[in-house]
């Protein structure tokens, strides 16, 4: 149970209705501070409108993100826009969970690198100097840039998803039967 109220769009003053376009739960929490929540959609809104980063990768890590910190909301969410919106495969999604349990899979040597960088952030906040190099290979700085910020962005909103307890909604939801989170 969220712990603090969710706003509906009437609630707030007219200049901050903009604030949900997306009227998605996470979004209704973060509007009890309307500045907070402006400040959030800057960043958030970079990352998924204006990055040049390949958006399938980009959403490869998020994925990663939520899997490995099983956050519900956010590897649901991410599942389903990744698929349907940024070329995410079924078979890219077994294989971040293939690649989080130590199992080999069919994904390029660039994803897997984005996977076990993404996950060392994670874990240990930082990517290893070896992943480092290896996608300074395959990706520009800028893409590199992107993916860190992107990565750090999103370790960032499961804690404020899970210090809020924020509820998922149940048409996300759906994702979980076909794609399950570990135990």
């Amino acid at each position: 149970m969220a712990r603090l109220p969710y706003i509906d769009i009437g609630e707030l003053e007219d200049n901050d209705r903009d604030l949900l376009k997306r009227p998605i739960n996470l979004f209704r929490q973060l509007v009890n501070s309307p500045g907070g929540a402006r400040a959030f959609g800057t960043l958030g809104g970079y990352i998924r409108h204006k990055s040049t980063l390949d958006p399938r990768l980009r959403e490869m890590a998020i994925i990663q993100v939520g899997y490995l910190t099983k956050s519900e909301y956010e590897y649901t969410h991410h599942v389903r826009l990744g698929m349907e919106q940024f070329g995410v495969s079924e078979s890219d999604i077994n294989g971040i969970t293939a690649e989080t349990n130590g199992q080999t899979s069919s994904l390029p040597e660039l994803e897997r690198i984005i996977l076990r960088a993404t996950r060392d952030m994670v874990t240990n906040f930082k990517i290893s100097d070896n992943d480092f190099e290896n996608l300074k290979i395959f990706l520009s700085n800028e893409h590199l840039v992107d993916l860190v910020l992107t990565i750090a962005f999103y370790c960032g909103v499961v804690r404020v998803l899970a210090t809020l307890e924020i509820d998922n909604e149940p048409h996300y939801k759906e994702a979980l039967e076909k794609f399950p989170l570990p135990e």
